[in-house]
């Protein structure tokens, strides 16, 4: 089945699907029902991968990490009562890349109807110019002079005619057509092995998606073109940022820093095993250990919390080249629930470079937040939910019509991945 199926208004068998999101820490799936548009949670389950199995949110070893997707389902599918045999996955790591890029288009005649060709034309530049550009950005940072890379998900973000936004440019007069298309691309290897996964597991993969993308766009009143954010979700090998500015994904990038990286900190200071420290880490999270133990845990993080913040930092000089970012950093990942993450962005001295109207203001996101998503279980309420919950989202529209802009896209995505 190819990649793109699950934009094409595919119907989901029985209105059930899953949502795998396998992360560097877990492997966390939810079975949920589609349902009126909503995305209705019936079942959850998560277990723990082994240190051998990721990497900086890649996956490392693919029998390891079959196997605890297989337990994590087991547990979804034991409270759902039911295992569907269709799957939308996320895809995260820091070779995963994605931006929107915007052409600009004068038109000839503008008083002439515009028509499919004149927007296949459009959007086919945009998407030839999107892969030369991921794969020279992967040819740099890998230093391999010919990096295989495949286009993971594509969506169109904004289209405009002479300043004004519409949905369906089909028809519309005017002289200049400006489309956004948001692509993410990712190593061949990186792709294959999640395809192999869900074959492995037996299941038919709808599709997958880059998890920053998921997230910029399951938070947030859909209809706004005003909301703006910065999306921060810190797993166990990465920290996924996208910024999205006036409701457009403007583009995500990761930076191999997560929750892993803190709890070997912890592992070093106190001299004890990594799993010793992971459970240090999380009383500390809690508030669970005493005055002097709490101080000497919050020692040990200082550095490490400083160059996580130096990575925000550089990530998002990537994103403010003209336009001021936005003010509201919105988190989620299990990782952020250390509190020093939070106080570190809320104390920063940001780099003058950072071109920030005002002061940001860090919100946490909740379960309630994640657009169209239902939770039945009660069981969604913890920070590493969320991401699983973005990508059930995702999958709601396989069961919609398929808007005009995207079938142009899925047609031309169609061909560049013959």
């Amino acid at each position: 089945m190819g990649l793109f199926n699950f934009l094409t208004g595919k119907k989901i068998e029985d209105n059930y699907a899953i949502a795998l999101d396998i992360g560097t820490e877990f492997a966390k799936s939810l079975i949920f029902k589609v349902e009126d548009g909503k995305g209705i949670v019936v079942g959850s389950g998560r277990q723990h991968q082994k240190l051998s199995d990721m990497a900086g949110g890649a996956v490392t070893d693919i029998a390891g990490v079959v196997k605890n997707c297989q337990k994590s389902l087991e547990r979804a599918a034991t409270q759902a009562q039911i295992m569907p045999t269709q799957v939308i996955m996320g895809i995260a790591g820091e070779l995963v890349k994605g931006n929107t890029t915007t052409i600009k288009y004068t038109r000839p005649n503008p008083k002439t109807n515009i028509t499919i060709d004149e927007l296949k034309d459009i959007v086919s530049r945009i998407q030839r110019r999107s892969f030369d550009r991921a794969r020279q950005i992967l040819s740099w940072e890998t230093g391999h002079a010919e990096v295989d890379v495949k286009l993971v998900n594509a969506a169109v973000v904004d289209v405009k005619i002479d300043g004004h936004k519409v949905t369906n440019p089909l028809g519309f007069q005017g002289r200049e057509v400006q489309v956004g298309v948001f692509n993410a691309f990712a190593p061949i290897v990186h792709l294959g092995a999640i395809q192999t996964i869900a074959d492995e597991l037996g299941l038919d993969l709808l599709g997958v998606v880059a998890d920053p993308y998921a997230l910029a766009k399951s938070i947030g009143p859909k209809e706004s073109t005003e909301f703006s954010a910065i999306f921060v979700d810190i797993g166990g090998g990465t920290t996924d940022i996208a910024v999205v500015r006036q409701g457009g994904v403007e583009g995500t990038k990761m930076f191999a820093l997560g929750g892993r990286s803190f709890t070997k900190r912890i592992a070093t200071a106190l001299g004890s095993s990594f799993e010793e420290a992971e459970e240090m880490k999380i009383k500390y999270s809690h508030g669970e250990l005493d005055a002097e133990d709490q101080q000497f845990i919050k020692k040990a993080l200082e550095t490490d919390c400083q160059v996580w913040l130096s990575g925000v930092e550089l990530t998002l000089e990537e994103f403010s080249k003209l336009d001021l970012l936005p003010s509201r950093i919105l988190m989620c990942g299990g990782g952020s629930g250390l509190p020093d993450v939070a106080e570190v962005l809320e104390n920063a001295k940001w780099n003058p470079k950072l071109p920030f109207a005002r002061k940001p203001v860090v919100h946490f996101i909740k379960a309630d937040d994640v657009e169209n998503v239902v939770d039945s279980t009660g069981n969604l309420n913890n920070l590493w939910d969320i991401t699983p919950m973005s990508l059930a989202n995702m999958a709601i529209d396989l069961v919609g019509e398929e808007r005009v802009m995207d079938s142009v896209l899925n047609k031309i995505v169609g061909g560049l991945n013959q």
